[in-house]
């Protein structure tokens, strides 16, 4: 359900869009480019997976005001990944509440690393960022509904992880695989070859239902993690052919290894 136009306390016009994507489960849109939220209305505890872009916070707690919560009923926040656009809200969002990421990403927001936060990607940049678990390989957090199992999947970013419902057979995916098997593109500290290792794990999900910090929830989220692999698949043989080129030119690698050369000396 697209929900009206509210004002801020500070007399600021904020679009909420809030939407149940499967039995309390809601999917707060992102906006302006920013990655979709996830809240989870669990039988222990609340769950917010991301937290869009700073810029969205305010919306963000609309859309929870939506539902009868407020960020102080927010038990967990749990982060897909790095980047600003998931990771943007923690520092208001997440004040009172554990923030838990893998340790890769823990240590990329913490250090507030700027080349893998893409702040001016998105034209935005957050505060101190405090991370108070690391999210682990199956690490599981039981909801009572809903129990959430942590898998590392590395490629888009080191730091990736996504969490499945093996009980009704739910991923969120944050920028790993969207529908259609779209991927999020291999960026800083990511590379291709563990990207296809970590959807090759995905694909031996039971899966259903996807949902991706990006685009349409998909209820063929099997397909979506095949079509992702033969997507990465081409990406790396097109790879191949460029590492070629540049190997065989004028200069090549030549300067890399002289270097190396010249340690030894």
């Amino acid at each position: 359900m697209d929900m009206p136009e509210d004002v801020s306390p500070v007399g600021a016009k904020v679009k909420k869009t809030i939407v149940e994507v499967y039995p309390n489960i809601y999917q707060i849109l992102g906006q302006n480019r920013s990655a979709h939220a996830y809240l989870i209305k669990g039988n222990h505890k609340n769950v917010l997976i991301d937290s869009c872009l700073p810029d969205g916070v305010e919306s963000v707690k609309a859309c929870l005001a939506e539902v009868g919560l407020t960020q102080d009923d927010l038990h967990m926040m749990l982060l897909t990944h790095e980047h600003i656009d998931h990771a943007g809200g923690v520092p208001e969002l997440g004040a009172k509440t554990i923030v838990a990421a893998h340790r890769l990403a823990a240590n990329k927001l913490t250090l507030q690393d700027e080349f893998v936060l893409m702040n001016k990607a998105f034209g935005s940049s957050s505060d101190f960022f405090h991370i108070d678990m690391f999210l682990t390989e199956g690490t599981s957090i039981n909801l009572g509904n809903y129990e959430l199992q942590v898998i590392h999947t590395p490629g888009h970013c080191s730091g990736a992880v996504c969490f499945y419902e093996p009980v009704h057979r739910l991923l969120f995916s944050g920028d790993v695989v969207m529908a259609n098997g779209i991927v999020g593109g291999v960026l800083q500290s990511g590379n291709v070859s563990d990207y296809i290792y970590s959807l090759r794990r995905l694909a031996t999900l039971r899966l259903d239902h996807l949902f991706p910090g990006h685009g349409k929830v998909s209820s063929q989220a099997q397909s979506d993690v095949e079509r992702g692999i033969e997507r990465l698949e081409t990406l790396l043989e097109e790879s191949k052919t460029l590492f070629h080129v540049v190997q065989n030119s004028e200069h090549g690698f030549d300067h890399i290894m002289r270097s190396l050369r010249d340690l030894n000396r």
